[in-house]
């Protein structure tokens, strides 16, 4: 048996940073992810005047409940999605002027529904270029709070940013939601929340969910990140398509707050062996795999992983619900299509689905990558009974997973 340690969860670290920099006293994140998007994150909180102390292993950050400790700053978000949504948050509930930006990725990925939200909450800010990205100005003047009304279908960011934001306000949010795409990620934010001292409750009504959050600030508090899921699903899809594969993610097991380790059930589904128990996740390979239809709109991270897996299925592998991985780091529904059919895959695709037909990839095939991480690692994973698979950009791993080529041939070698 296997056993792989996986680095720490992007999306928590994320969540980790910023409730710890809004928080009363000086928290301790256990072994964080190190990578390109939590650098930049972190980097942009110590531009905002935050002060962070990072050892290997353990991250230091004096939190500052009323906001920056400065009265200007720029910040360069890089690539990341969660800094470029999560700072500008944060950095409204203070008072001074900031200016973020991100890279010409991250410039074309929506923002538009967040800064709608906090313009009906009062804040200042202006989009430098084109309205509803980035680059963007805030203006801070603390923030009173009240009730709005958020689409949340293109990315659960949005909704992630505000309940973040609510325990900040003056008097409190009322956030209800009329649509919401990947909600166990908002079920991390709940979880995270409280853990550091908030106070949320939620109700079903006709108009849709509400979520209400008191303004209680947060408290500090030692907080441990748990293994990352959608990294850890590269490793699962090996193992199931590997005769005799095995793999155990120790970490993540029934208490895991990261929705994507559902991803193991739809191995089940195809055949492969899972056992999920307290404190880690273990798949096995029985040496076939069966084609299925999966709505994926709640752990659609992991789409491409299975859409690389997805020809070597006995039956074709149909995944809908997933319009949202269009808006991703690159438009990843047509991303794993042009580089199945580049591998003689028969694919068809329509606005928010992908079906993948059973076949045999040929190499030797450049897989285009589009910058796109996940495309990398998904597709690392048809490469193990496909030679001649490369990538044209395989160093954009360092968003998440900078040793991820290292870790996963070694890993491979002893399948």
């Amino acid at each position: 048996m296997t056993v792989i340690d996986i680095p720490g969860s992007k999306s928590v670290t994320a969540r980790a940073l910023f409730l710890a920099a809004a928080a009363e006293g000086t928290t301790t994140l256990l072994r964080p992810l190190r990578s390109d998007d939590t650098e930049g994150f972190a980097e942009g909180l110590k531009a905002l005047g935050y002060a962070v102390r990072q050892e290997p292993g353990a991250w230091h950050i004096e939190g500052r409940p009323a906001g920056p400790g400065v009265a200007e700053a720029d910040v360069y978000c890089r690539d990341g999605a969660t800094t470029a949504r999560f700072l500008p948050a944060l950095a409204a509930a203070g008072h001074g002027t900031f200016r973020f930006d991100a890279s010409p990725q991250m410039r074309r990925r929506p923002l538009g529904p967040l800064t709608t939200a906090l313009r009906e909450l009062g804040v200042e800010l202006a989009h430098g270029e084109r309205e509803g990205h980035h680059p963007l100005t805030v203006t801070g003047r603390g923030i009173k709070g009240g009730a709005l009304r958020l689409d949340a279908g293109q990315s659960s960011q949005y909704l992630t940013a505000l309940l973040m934001l609510g325990p900040l306000t003056a008097g409190g949010l009322a956030i209800t939601v009329t649509d919401l795409v990947s909600e166990p990620y908002v079920e991390i934010t709940l979880a995270m929340m409280r853990a550091f001292g908030a106070e949320i409750t939620r109700e079903d009504g006709p108009e849709g969910r509400t979520y209400t959050v008191a303004p209680t600030g947060y408290r500090a508090t030692t907080y441990a990140i748990e293994p990352d899921a959608s990294t850890s699903s590269y490793f699962f899809a090996a193992a199931a398509l590997t005769p005799g594969g095995e793999v155990t993610v120790p970490g993540l097991g029934t208490g895991a707050l990261q929705g994507d380790l559902g991803f193991v059930d739809v191995l089940r589904r195809m055949g492969a062996e899972v056992t999920v128990a307290a404190d880690r996740t273990t798949v096995r390979s029985t040496g076939a795999l069966r084609g299925l239809t999966v709505n994926m709109r709640d752990i659609s991270d992991t789409m491409p992983t299975l859409a690389a897996l997805a020809p070597f299925a006995e039956g074709p592998v149909r995944i809908e619900d997933v319009a949202n991985t269009r808006v991703k780091e690159c438009d990843r529904l047509d991303a794993c299509a042009e580089n199945l059919r580049a591998l003689g895959v028969t694919v068809d695709t329509g606005p928010d689905w992908i079906e993948i037909h059973p076949g045999t990839p040929a190499g030797p095939v450049e897989i285009a990558t589009h910058g796109d991480h996940r495309i990398v690692m998904s597709f690392a994973v048809t490469g193990l009974r496909t030679p001649g698979v490369t990538f044209d950009d395989p160093g954009c791993v360092r968003k998440t997973f900078p040793d991820f080529h290292t870790v996963f041939e070694a890993f491979a070698r002893g399948l």
